[in-house]
């Protein structure tokens, strides 16, 4: 049985089981604690992945998953359930993450060059190769600001227009900061091959 609820004129479809991911939603922007507890115990695995590619450290990490569960259930509420909640809370959690590190280091030069590299090899991509899980740990011994670029361009797909709007700099220096960043992994790549 389904049943068809609004909220701030939208409409949210759940089948009325007390775990359903409509009914946690919507308990949840209602102020249930049961139902924000089983909302974040769904996603906080996947979401603490994410924060540990962006951070420095386990700790970090932690700080950066509850900061962004803050955030996602204090606008719940826009939440229109017209596409995937684990993208928008992602969403969230990546730009939390983006701004916990902004926070912590200063600005990238945006006047550097830019320089046309790829990770390609003699045709072979050295990327194919490695687990995510392998690369991930690879990507994180990166300096902070090219790991930034890379995880947001490679990992979470934004380009370059976007990503430039999210950390406050020109597309160029996405540019150049994603080319520094894969030529160093390329170096690093080979001194572990």
């Amino acid at each position: 049985m389904e049943d068809h609820r609004s909220h701030n004129g939208h409409m949210i479809s759940f089948d009325n089981s007390p775990a359903s991911l409509p009914h946690m939603i919507l308990g949840s922007i209602h102020g249930d604690p049961k139902m924000q507890k089983l909302l974040y115990q769904q996603f906080a695995a996947k979401m603490y992945a994410v924060c540990l590619r962006y951070a420095k450290n386990e700790a970090d990490a932690e700080d950066i998953l509850q900061e962004g569960f803050t955030k996602a259930f204090r606008n719940l509420d826009k939440f229109r359930g017209d596409g995937y909640f684990e993208g928008w809370l992602r969403k969230i959690i990546v730009r939390t993450a983006i701004s916990h590190f902004r926070n912590g280091v200063r600005k990238i030069n945006a006047h550097q060059n830019i320089f046309d590299c790829t990770l390609e090899d003699k045709g072979h991509n050295v990327l194919d190769k490695l687990a995510e899980k392998d690369l991930v740990g690879i990507v994180t011994k990166l300096p902070p600001g090219y790991r930034k670029v890379f995880m947001l361009y490679v990992i979470e797909g934004y380009n370059h227009k976007e990503i430039a709007g999210i950390l406050g700099c020109s597309e160029g220096n996405c540019k150049s900061q994603l080319n520094r960043s894969r030529t160093q992994l390329r170096k690093m790549l080979r001194k572990s091959a």
